[in-house]
């Protein structure tokens, strides 16, 4: 019945509203029956479940993540590095850099840190399309959310237009049933030929196909709904009815263009193309300060153990020097025919030899550095350039892209707005004919009872109204359903049924 909607045009159509229906009518304050379900519990239901609505959110937090992250490219990177060596024979003391022929142990401990001060605005252009991804992903999973949410209130409205359908059914067979009573009861007397019984009970047979027809589409109608809240097919279900007023087939108060407008504002989907757009947009900057110079400072804090170092040390204590004689024993000079040695003044500091363990060495051999290092690119085969091109081309089809969604909300507002005005024409006519034909089987009916008119022309006219009446339910939901749609374009409340 409801097989003309675009899924584009799927949004959160009744969500809001059904709350407020089903708060109007007490339906959230009653108990509900077992397996029985309201348009907010299918819609619920269906969002938690499905598998689509599922990779949009895990998309949501992937891009979060590549958001957050470019954010902390733009801190310093701290790491720390240590080594174990051994080695024997011939080899360079870590701790002097001399050669010894003896097997040594070493330790080494680095802690280096760098940071990025300039590299052609690279990082700060990866934030904002980081973020503009991030925004665009949740623009796709609102939309999603939509899509879904228009396409179980689709199954819901289905399910209660097959119900009012049966309704319309029973009370046929209802009516031939007592009808067929009635006449046998005359055939028996004598007042009707028995031939006005045969045609009679092939209406009603007629009546109860139609029943069962009816049925068959209420189960196939609650099949779609299971589905989309993936829900076994053998459970059973029932739905809550919203109450839907009879349609006032007033002029809608909105032109195609307003509707539009309002629609271009507000769909998820037109936001998420222009995010798009912005995002290609810092792509191509990046790839242009991939071409300009780059300035990084570096520093790092490193130390060393070596087992062959000496353990025993002359530390001073820091109180000074003494001044002290020290005769030589390589120089001398001639005095009375003696040799004396030279007494030279020697300034030593004050301390003691000591032990020289492991933290005292790590301590002792500390070094820092600190270097400012820039990269100018001179030529690199041309990698800049058709980056930059390439990153271009993707901008340029993220427009037109979003020059097609544009297109397809505009054909999609046209469409829905002609299938509204249609519908009004055709309930009105729908109408009409029911309240001539109602008419019409009410004079047909009297005319059978007094045996004016045969069994063959009763049911003519039973069946048109029947087909009539049919045709008013459906009409009816059709004719509300795309006015909704367009309320939804609108941004309105869609409370009102």
């Amino acid at each position: 019945m409801f097989n003309w909607l675009p899924k584009s045009l799927f949004f959160a159509l009744i969500l809001t509203g059904v709350v407020s229906v089903e708060m109007a009518y007490g339906q959230n304050d009653v108990q509900q029956p077992a397996n029985t379900y309201s348009l907010e519990d299918c819609i619920r239901l269906a969002l938690e479940t499905n598998p689509q609505v599922k990779i949009s959110e895990l998309q949501v937090k992937t891009n979060d993540n590549f958001y957050r992250q470019s954010r902390w490219q733009r801190w310093p990177s701290l790491g720390f590095s240590a080594g174990q060596g051994f080695s024997s024979g011939r080899n360079i003391d870590p701790y002097t850099n001399n050669y010894v022929q003896q097997s040594v142990n070493s330790n080494n401990f680095q802690l280096s840190s760098s940071v990025v001060l300039f590299n052609g605005f690279q990082l700060q252009n990866a934030v904002r399309r980081n973020d503009v991804n991030l925004k665009a992903s949740q623009k796709d999973l609102e939309a999603a959310r939509n899509d879904l949410m228009l396409n179980v209130a689709l199954a819901y409205l289905q399910v209660i237009s097959n119900e009012e359908l049966i309704e319309v059914a029973r009370l046929q067979v209802n009516a031939s049933q007592l009808q067929v009573e009635r006449t046998a009861k005359l055939v028996a007397a004598g007042t009707l030929a028995e031939s006005n019984l045969l045609d009679l009970r092939a209406q009603l047979a007629n009546d109860e196909l139609t029943l069962v027809n009816a049925q068959n589409n209420l189960e196939t109608a609650k099949l779609s709904l299971k589905q989309f809240m993936n829900m076994p097919g053998s459970e059973p279900v029932n739905v809550v009815k919203i109450p839907v007023k009879d349609p006032s087939l007033q002029a809608y108060d909105a032109t195609i263009q307003e509707v539009f407008d309002t629609a271009l504002g507000n769909l998820p989907q037109m936001k998420a193309a222009n995010l798009r757009i912005e995002s290609a947009r810092r792509s191509v900057e990046i790839a242009r300060g991939a071409g300009m110079p780059s300035l990084v400072l570096n520093g790092g804090f490193g130390t060393a153990y070596s087992s062959v170092a000496p353990r025993q040390r002359f530390i001073s204590d820091g109180t000074g020097s003494t001044v002290r004689e020290v005769e030589s024993t390589t120089s001398f000079i001639r005095y009375n025919d003696q040799m004396l040695p030279v007494i030279d003044r020697v300034t030593i500091p004050n301390g003691s030899i000591q032990s020289f363990g492991y933290l005292n060495q790590l301590d002792g051999n500390r070094s820092a550095s600190l270097n400012l290092s820039l990269r100018i690119p001179i030529f690199s085969q041309f990698q800049v350039k058709y980056n930059v091109a390439n990153a271009k081309i993707q901008q340029k089809t993220a427009e037109f892209q979003s020059q097609q969604v544009q297109l397809t909300i505009r054909q999609n507002v046209e469409q829905a707005y002609i299938n509204m005005n249609n519908a009004a024409k055709k309930y009105s006519a729908t109408a009409n004919q029911v309240r001539a034909l109602q008419e019409t089987f009410r004079v047909s009916q009297v005319r059978f009872d007094v045996g004016a008119i045969n069994s063959v022309e009763y049911n003519i006219a039973k069946a048109n109204l029947d087909r009539a009446n049919a045709n008013l339910i459906q009409t009816k939901y059709d004719y509300v359903f795309r006015t909704k749609i367009l309320d939804f374009y609108m941004n309105r409340p869609l409370s009102d049924f």
